[in-house]
């Protein structure tokens, strides 16, 4: 049988990524928009007022189901001024934010809480930002936006496996007796579920298989099988593993890092449009590549703490600025953004929100840490950026009391009567042997009805 996404496939792919990683090295800040100091405090003095509005509005105590309804519905109507704001975007972009980025997330999310009231919101909105990958794809591929079951599984599978193979409690013997049960469940194989960990993982599985069959799509599980192997290398990546973190070197460390993140968007493109040509593989290989690395900049100080290797920590424990590494990738985010603009779907302003995007990750993570740059870094930098970066690392501080505004935002949205998006979940191969086997998958897919 073929596997167009073998091990050695991605191995070749890893080694082209790692070619341009290195073409982006030693060079300057890319050229860009400058702020001067006044413009930057008037972006942000826009930006408080349109929070404030929201801050308004979660501060208010609702007393009934219906008054609490009203509050939602008017933070879900404020948003789009706020993006607009905040992020510097109009018309056809704050759109898609409002009409297909934010209903996916919604309905993700109202799915969620309805099969286990244990995730934490934490773990929704990294599925969300899983399930927002996908969809962007699929604009990207020529298909229409909608959250289907199998890009739905597969975001909810990063809270599933990732975390738990990141988690500090489990031990290694743990974590690599669950990778291999899981690996082969990916096989095909029925096991049954010996914990209800596995069950739901097994439950995600079983939704991909519903819509994807896999004597059609062999490619999809070729995709899973390669994002679970870069999953069980990089914990390597971990100094208290087999192999200890401290030996790995650069090359190494980026070449677990490139099939890790490469592979796991790989399979949101798989799952978004499963025939895919060899430009859209490696723009989506590519893709998964920057948000790896742009996660890993965002998580340096974590990933020091618990002991992670990435780029971004071994440069830190060296005493070296991470200058070079973020203007790397800042060129590097540019050569995808140039080789996104060749496919031949997808809108301007579609492509314009995720160029941005990327690019905001990276200016925030660079915000949040900055005793790990040089100041004459910082200060370059931070003139590329319409807001300062005290401004930003101010607004991203969590509020304290009982419930965030974050976490009553986030409420709002998934309570909210914003219309749900298209979600297909193709139910004609279920049959008696499933459902008697399967109550909760029966249910799930009556949910989506």
């Amino acid at each position: 049988m073929e596997h167009p996404y073998g091990w050695p496939w991605v191995e070749a792919q890893v080694a082209q990524t790692i070619e341009s990683w290195n073409t982006c090295a030693q060079r300057g800040i890319p050229l860009s928009p400058r702020y001067t100091v006044r413009a930057q405090r008037k972006h942000e003095k826009s930006y408080d007022h349109a929070l404030r509005a929201v801050q308004r509005e979660a501060r208010h105590a609702p007393r009934t189901a219906t008054e609490r309804r009203l509050v939602h519905q008017r933070i879900v109507a404020l948003f789009p001024r706020f993006a607009a704001t905040a992020l510097g975007l109009e018309g056809e972009a704050v759109d898609l934010l409002s009409n297909s980025f934010i209903p996916v997330g919604t309905q993700l999310a109202r799915w969620a809480r309805r099969f286990d009231p244990t995730l934490t919101m934490e773990d929704t909105i990294q599925a969300c930002r899983n399930a927002w990958t996908a969809c962007g794809l699929q604009a990207l591929l020529g298909q229409p936006m909608e959250l289907t079951s199998s890009i739905l599984a597969y975001s909810l599978l990063y809270p599933y496996t990732d975390n738990h193979l990141d988690h500090p409690g489990l031990s290694t013997a743990d974590k690599l007796r669950f990778s291999e049960r899981f690996r082969q469940r990916l096989c095909g194989q029925r096991l049954p579920a010996s914990t209800s960990h596995e069950a739901d993982v097994w439950t995600m599985v079983q939704l991909i298989e519903e819509q994807y069959p896999r004597s059609r799509y062999p490619q999809v599980y070729d995709a899973l099988l390669a994002i679970h192997r870069g999953q069980e290398q990089s914990l390597l990546q971990l100094k208290t593993s087999a192999r200890n973190g401290d030996l790995l070197n650069v090359t190494e460390i980026l070449r677990i890092s490139c099939a890790k993140g490469g592979t796991s968007v790989l399979a949101d493109a798989c799952l978004a449009q499963p025939w895919l040509t060899d430009e859209e593989i490696r723009f989506s290989f590519d893709w998964g590549v920057l948000l790896q690395l742009g996660d890993d900049l965002q998580d340096v100080r974590d990933d020091l703490r618990r002991g992670s290797v990435t780029l971004f920590t071994r440069a830190a424990e060296q005493g070296q600025p991470l200058d070079s590494l973020v203007l790397q990738l800042l060129h590097f985010s540019r050569q995808i953004a140039d080789r996104m603009d060749r496919l031949p779907n997808g809108s301007s302003s579609m492509k314009d929100l995720l160029r941005m995007s990327w690019r905001s990750l990276i200016f925030m993570a660079v915000a949040n840490a900055p005793d790990f740059f040089s100041p004459a870094f910082l200060r370059e930098l931070e003139s590329c950026s319409a807001f300062r970066f005290d401004f930003l690392r101010a607004r991203n501080q969590k509020p304290t009391g009982r419930q965030s505004l974050y976490e009553f935002v986030f409420d709002a949205f998934v309570d909210s009567d914003i219309p749900n998006c298209q979600v297909r979940v193709p139910t004609e191969s279920f049959n008696a042997s499933h459902i008697e086997s399967n109550l909760e998958l029966q249910a799930l897919s009556a949910s989506f009805a």
